[in-house]
């Protein structure tokens, strides 16, 4: 009887059970401050951090002319708030959240690391130098895969070949005379 009344009254009043008026709708994206550039990226709320931080990255690369620039290239995007001690830190499958009030998403860099290139996740940004080239690749002679042992080897195996198709031409030639010999015998 009380289930009634209260369905009564909130008709009524021209509210329906099922609609649920929020005072804040929820957003329909998400934006993270790039510390590189300072410019603030937007991503559709559900957007993996892995794919945000590529894409950051990738933007950063065409915006310095292919170079890196200054080199300081996102690792990865965390949750920061004023007054909280620890950020969260967003994985690479991790999906971008919004925390609500105060909470903003920006990405880490961490220029201390390793000076050839920055990781980001499983894959590696290399720095290009001036000329183009890849700092990564030395001047050093490697040893080839080509020696004299391994050329032994292969003439050894022809000589084989050659031995072994001999004998069996030979022994091809004279099976003639080896079944008439044989039937002589029998």
């Amino acid at each position: 009887m009380t289930e009634v009344t209260t369905n009564q009254s909130l008709m009524a009043e021209g509210k329906e059970g099922s609609e649920v008026k929020h005072p804040n709708p929820p957003q329909a994206f998400l934006e993270v401050v790039c510390k590189s550039s300072g410019k603030i990226r937007r991503f559709s709320v559900g957007t993996e951090a892995g794919f945000a931080v590529k894409l950051i990255n990738k933007k950063l690369l065409n915006y310095d002319g292919g170079g890196g620039g200054n080199g300081l290239l996102a690792s990865y995007i965390e949750a920061v708030k004023e007054g909280e001690e620890e950020p969260v830190s967003f994985g690479p499958s991790s999906l971008l959240v919004d925390y609500g009030r105060g909470w903003k998403l920006q990405t880490v860099i961490e220029p201390h690391g390793d000076k050839g290139g920055v990781h980001i996740g499983a894959t590696r940004v290399r720095k290009s130098s001036a000329n183009g080239a890849d700092d990564s690749h030395s001047m050093r002679r490697t040893q080839s895969p080509i020696s004299f042992l391994y050329i032994g080897k292969i003439l050894l195996a022809f000589l084989l070949i050659f031995v072994f198709g001999a004998v069996f031409t030979l022994a091809l030639e004279n099976l003639p005379r080896l079944i008439l010999y044989i039937n002589s015998f029998v």
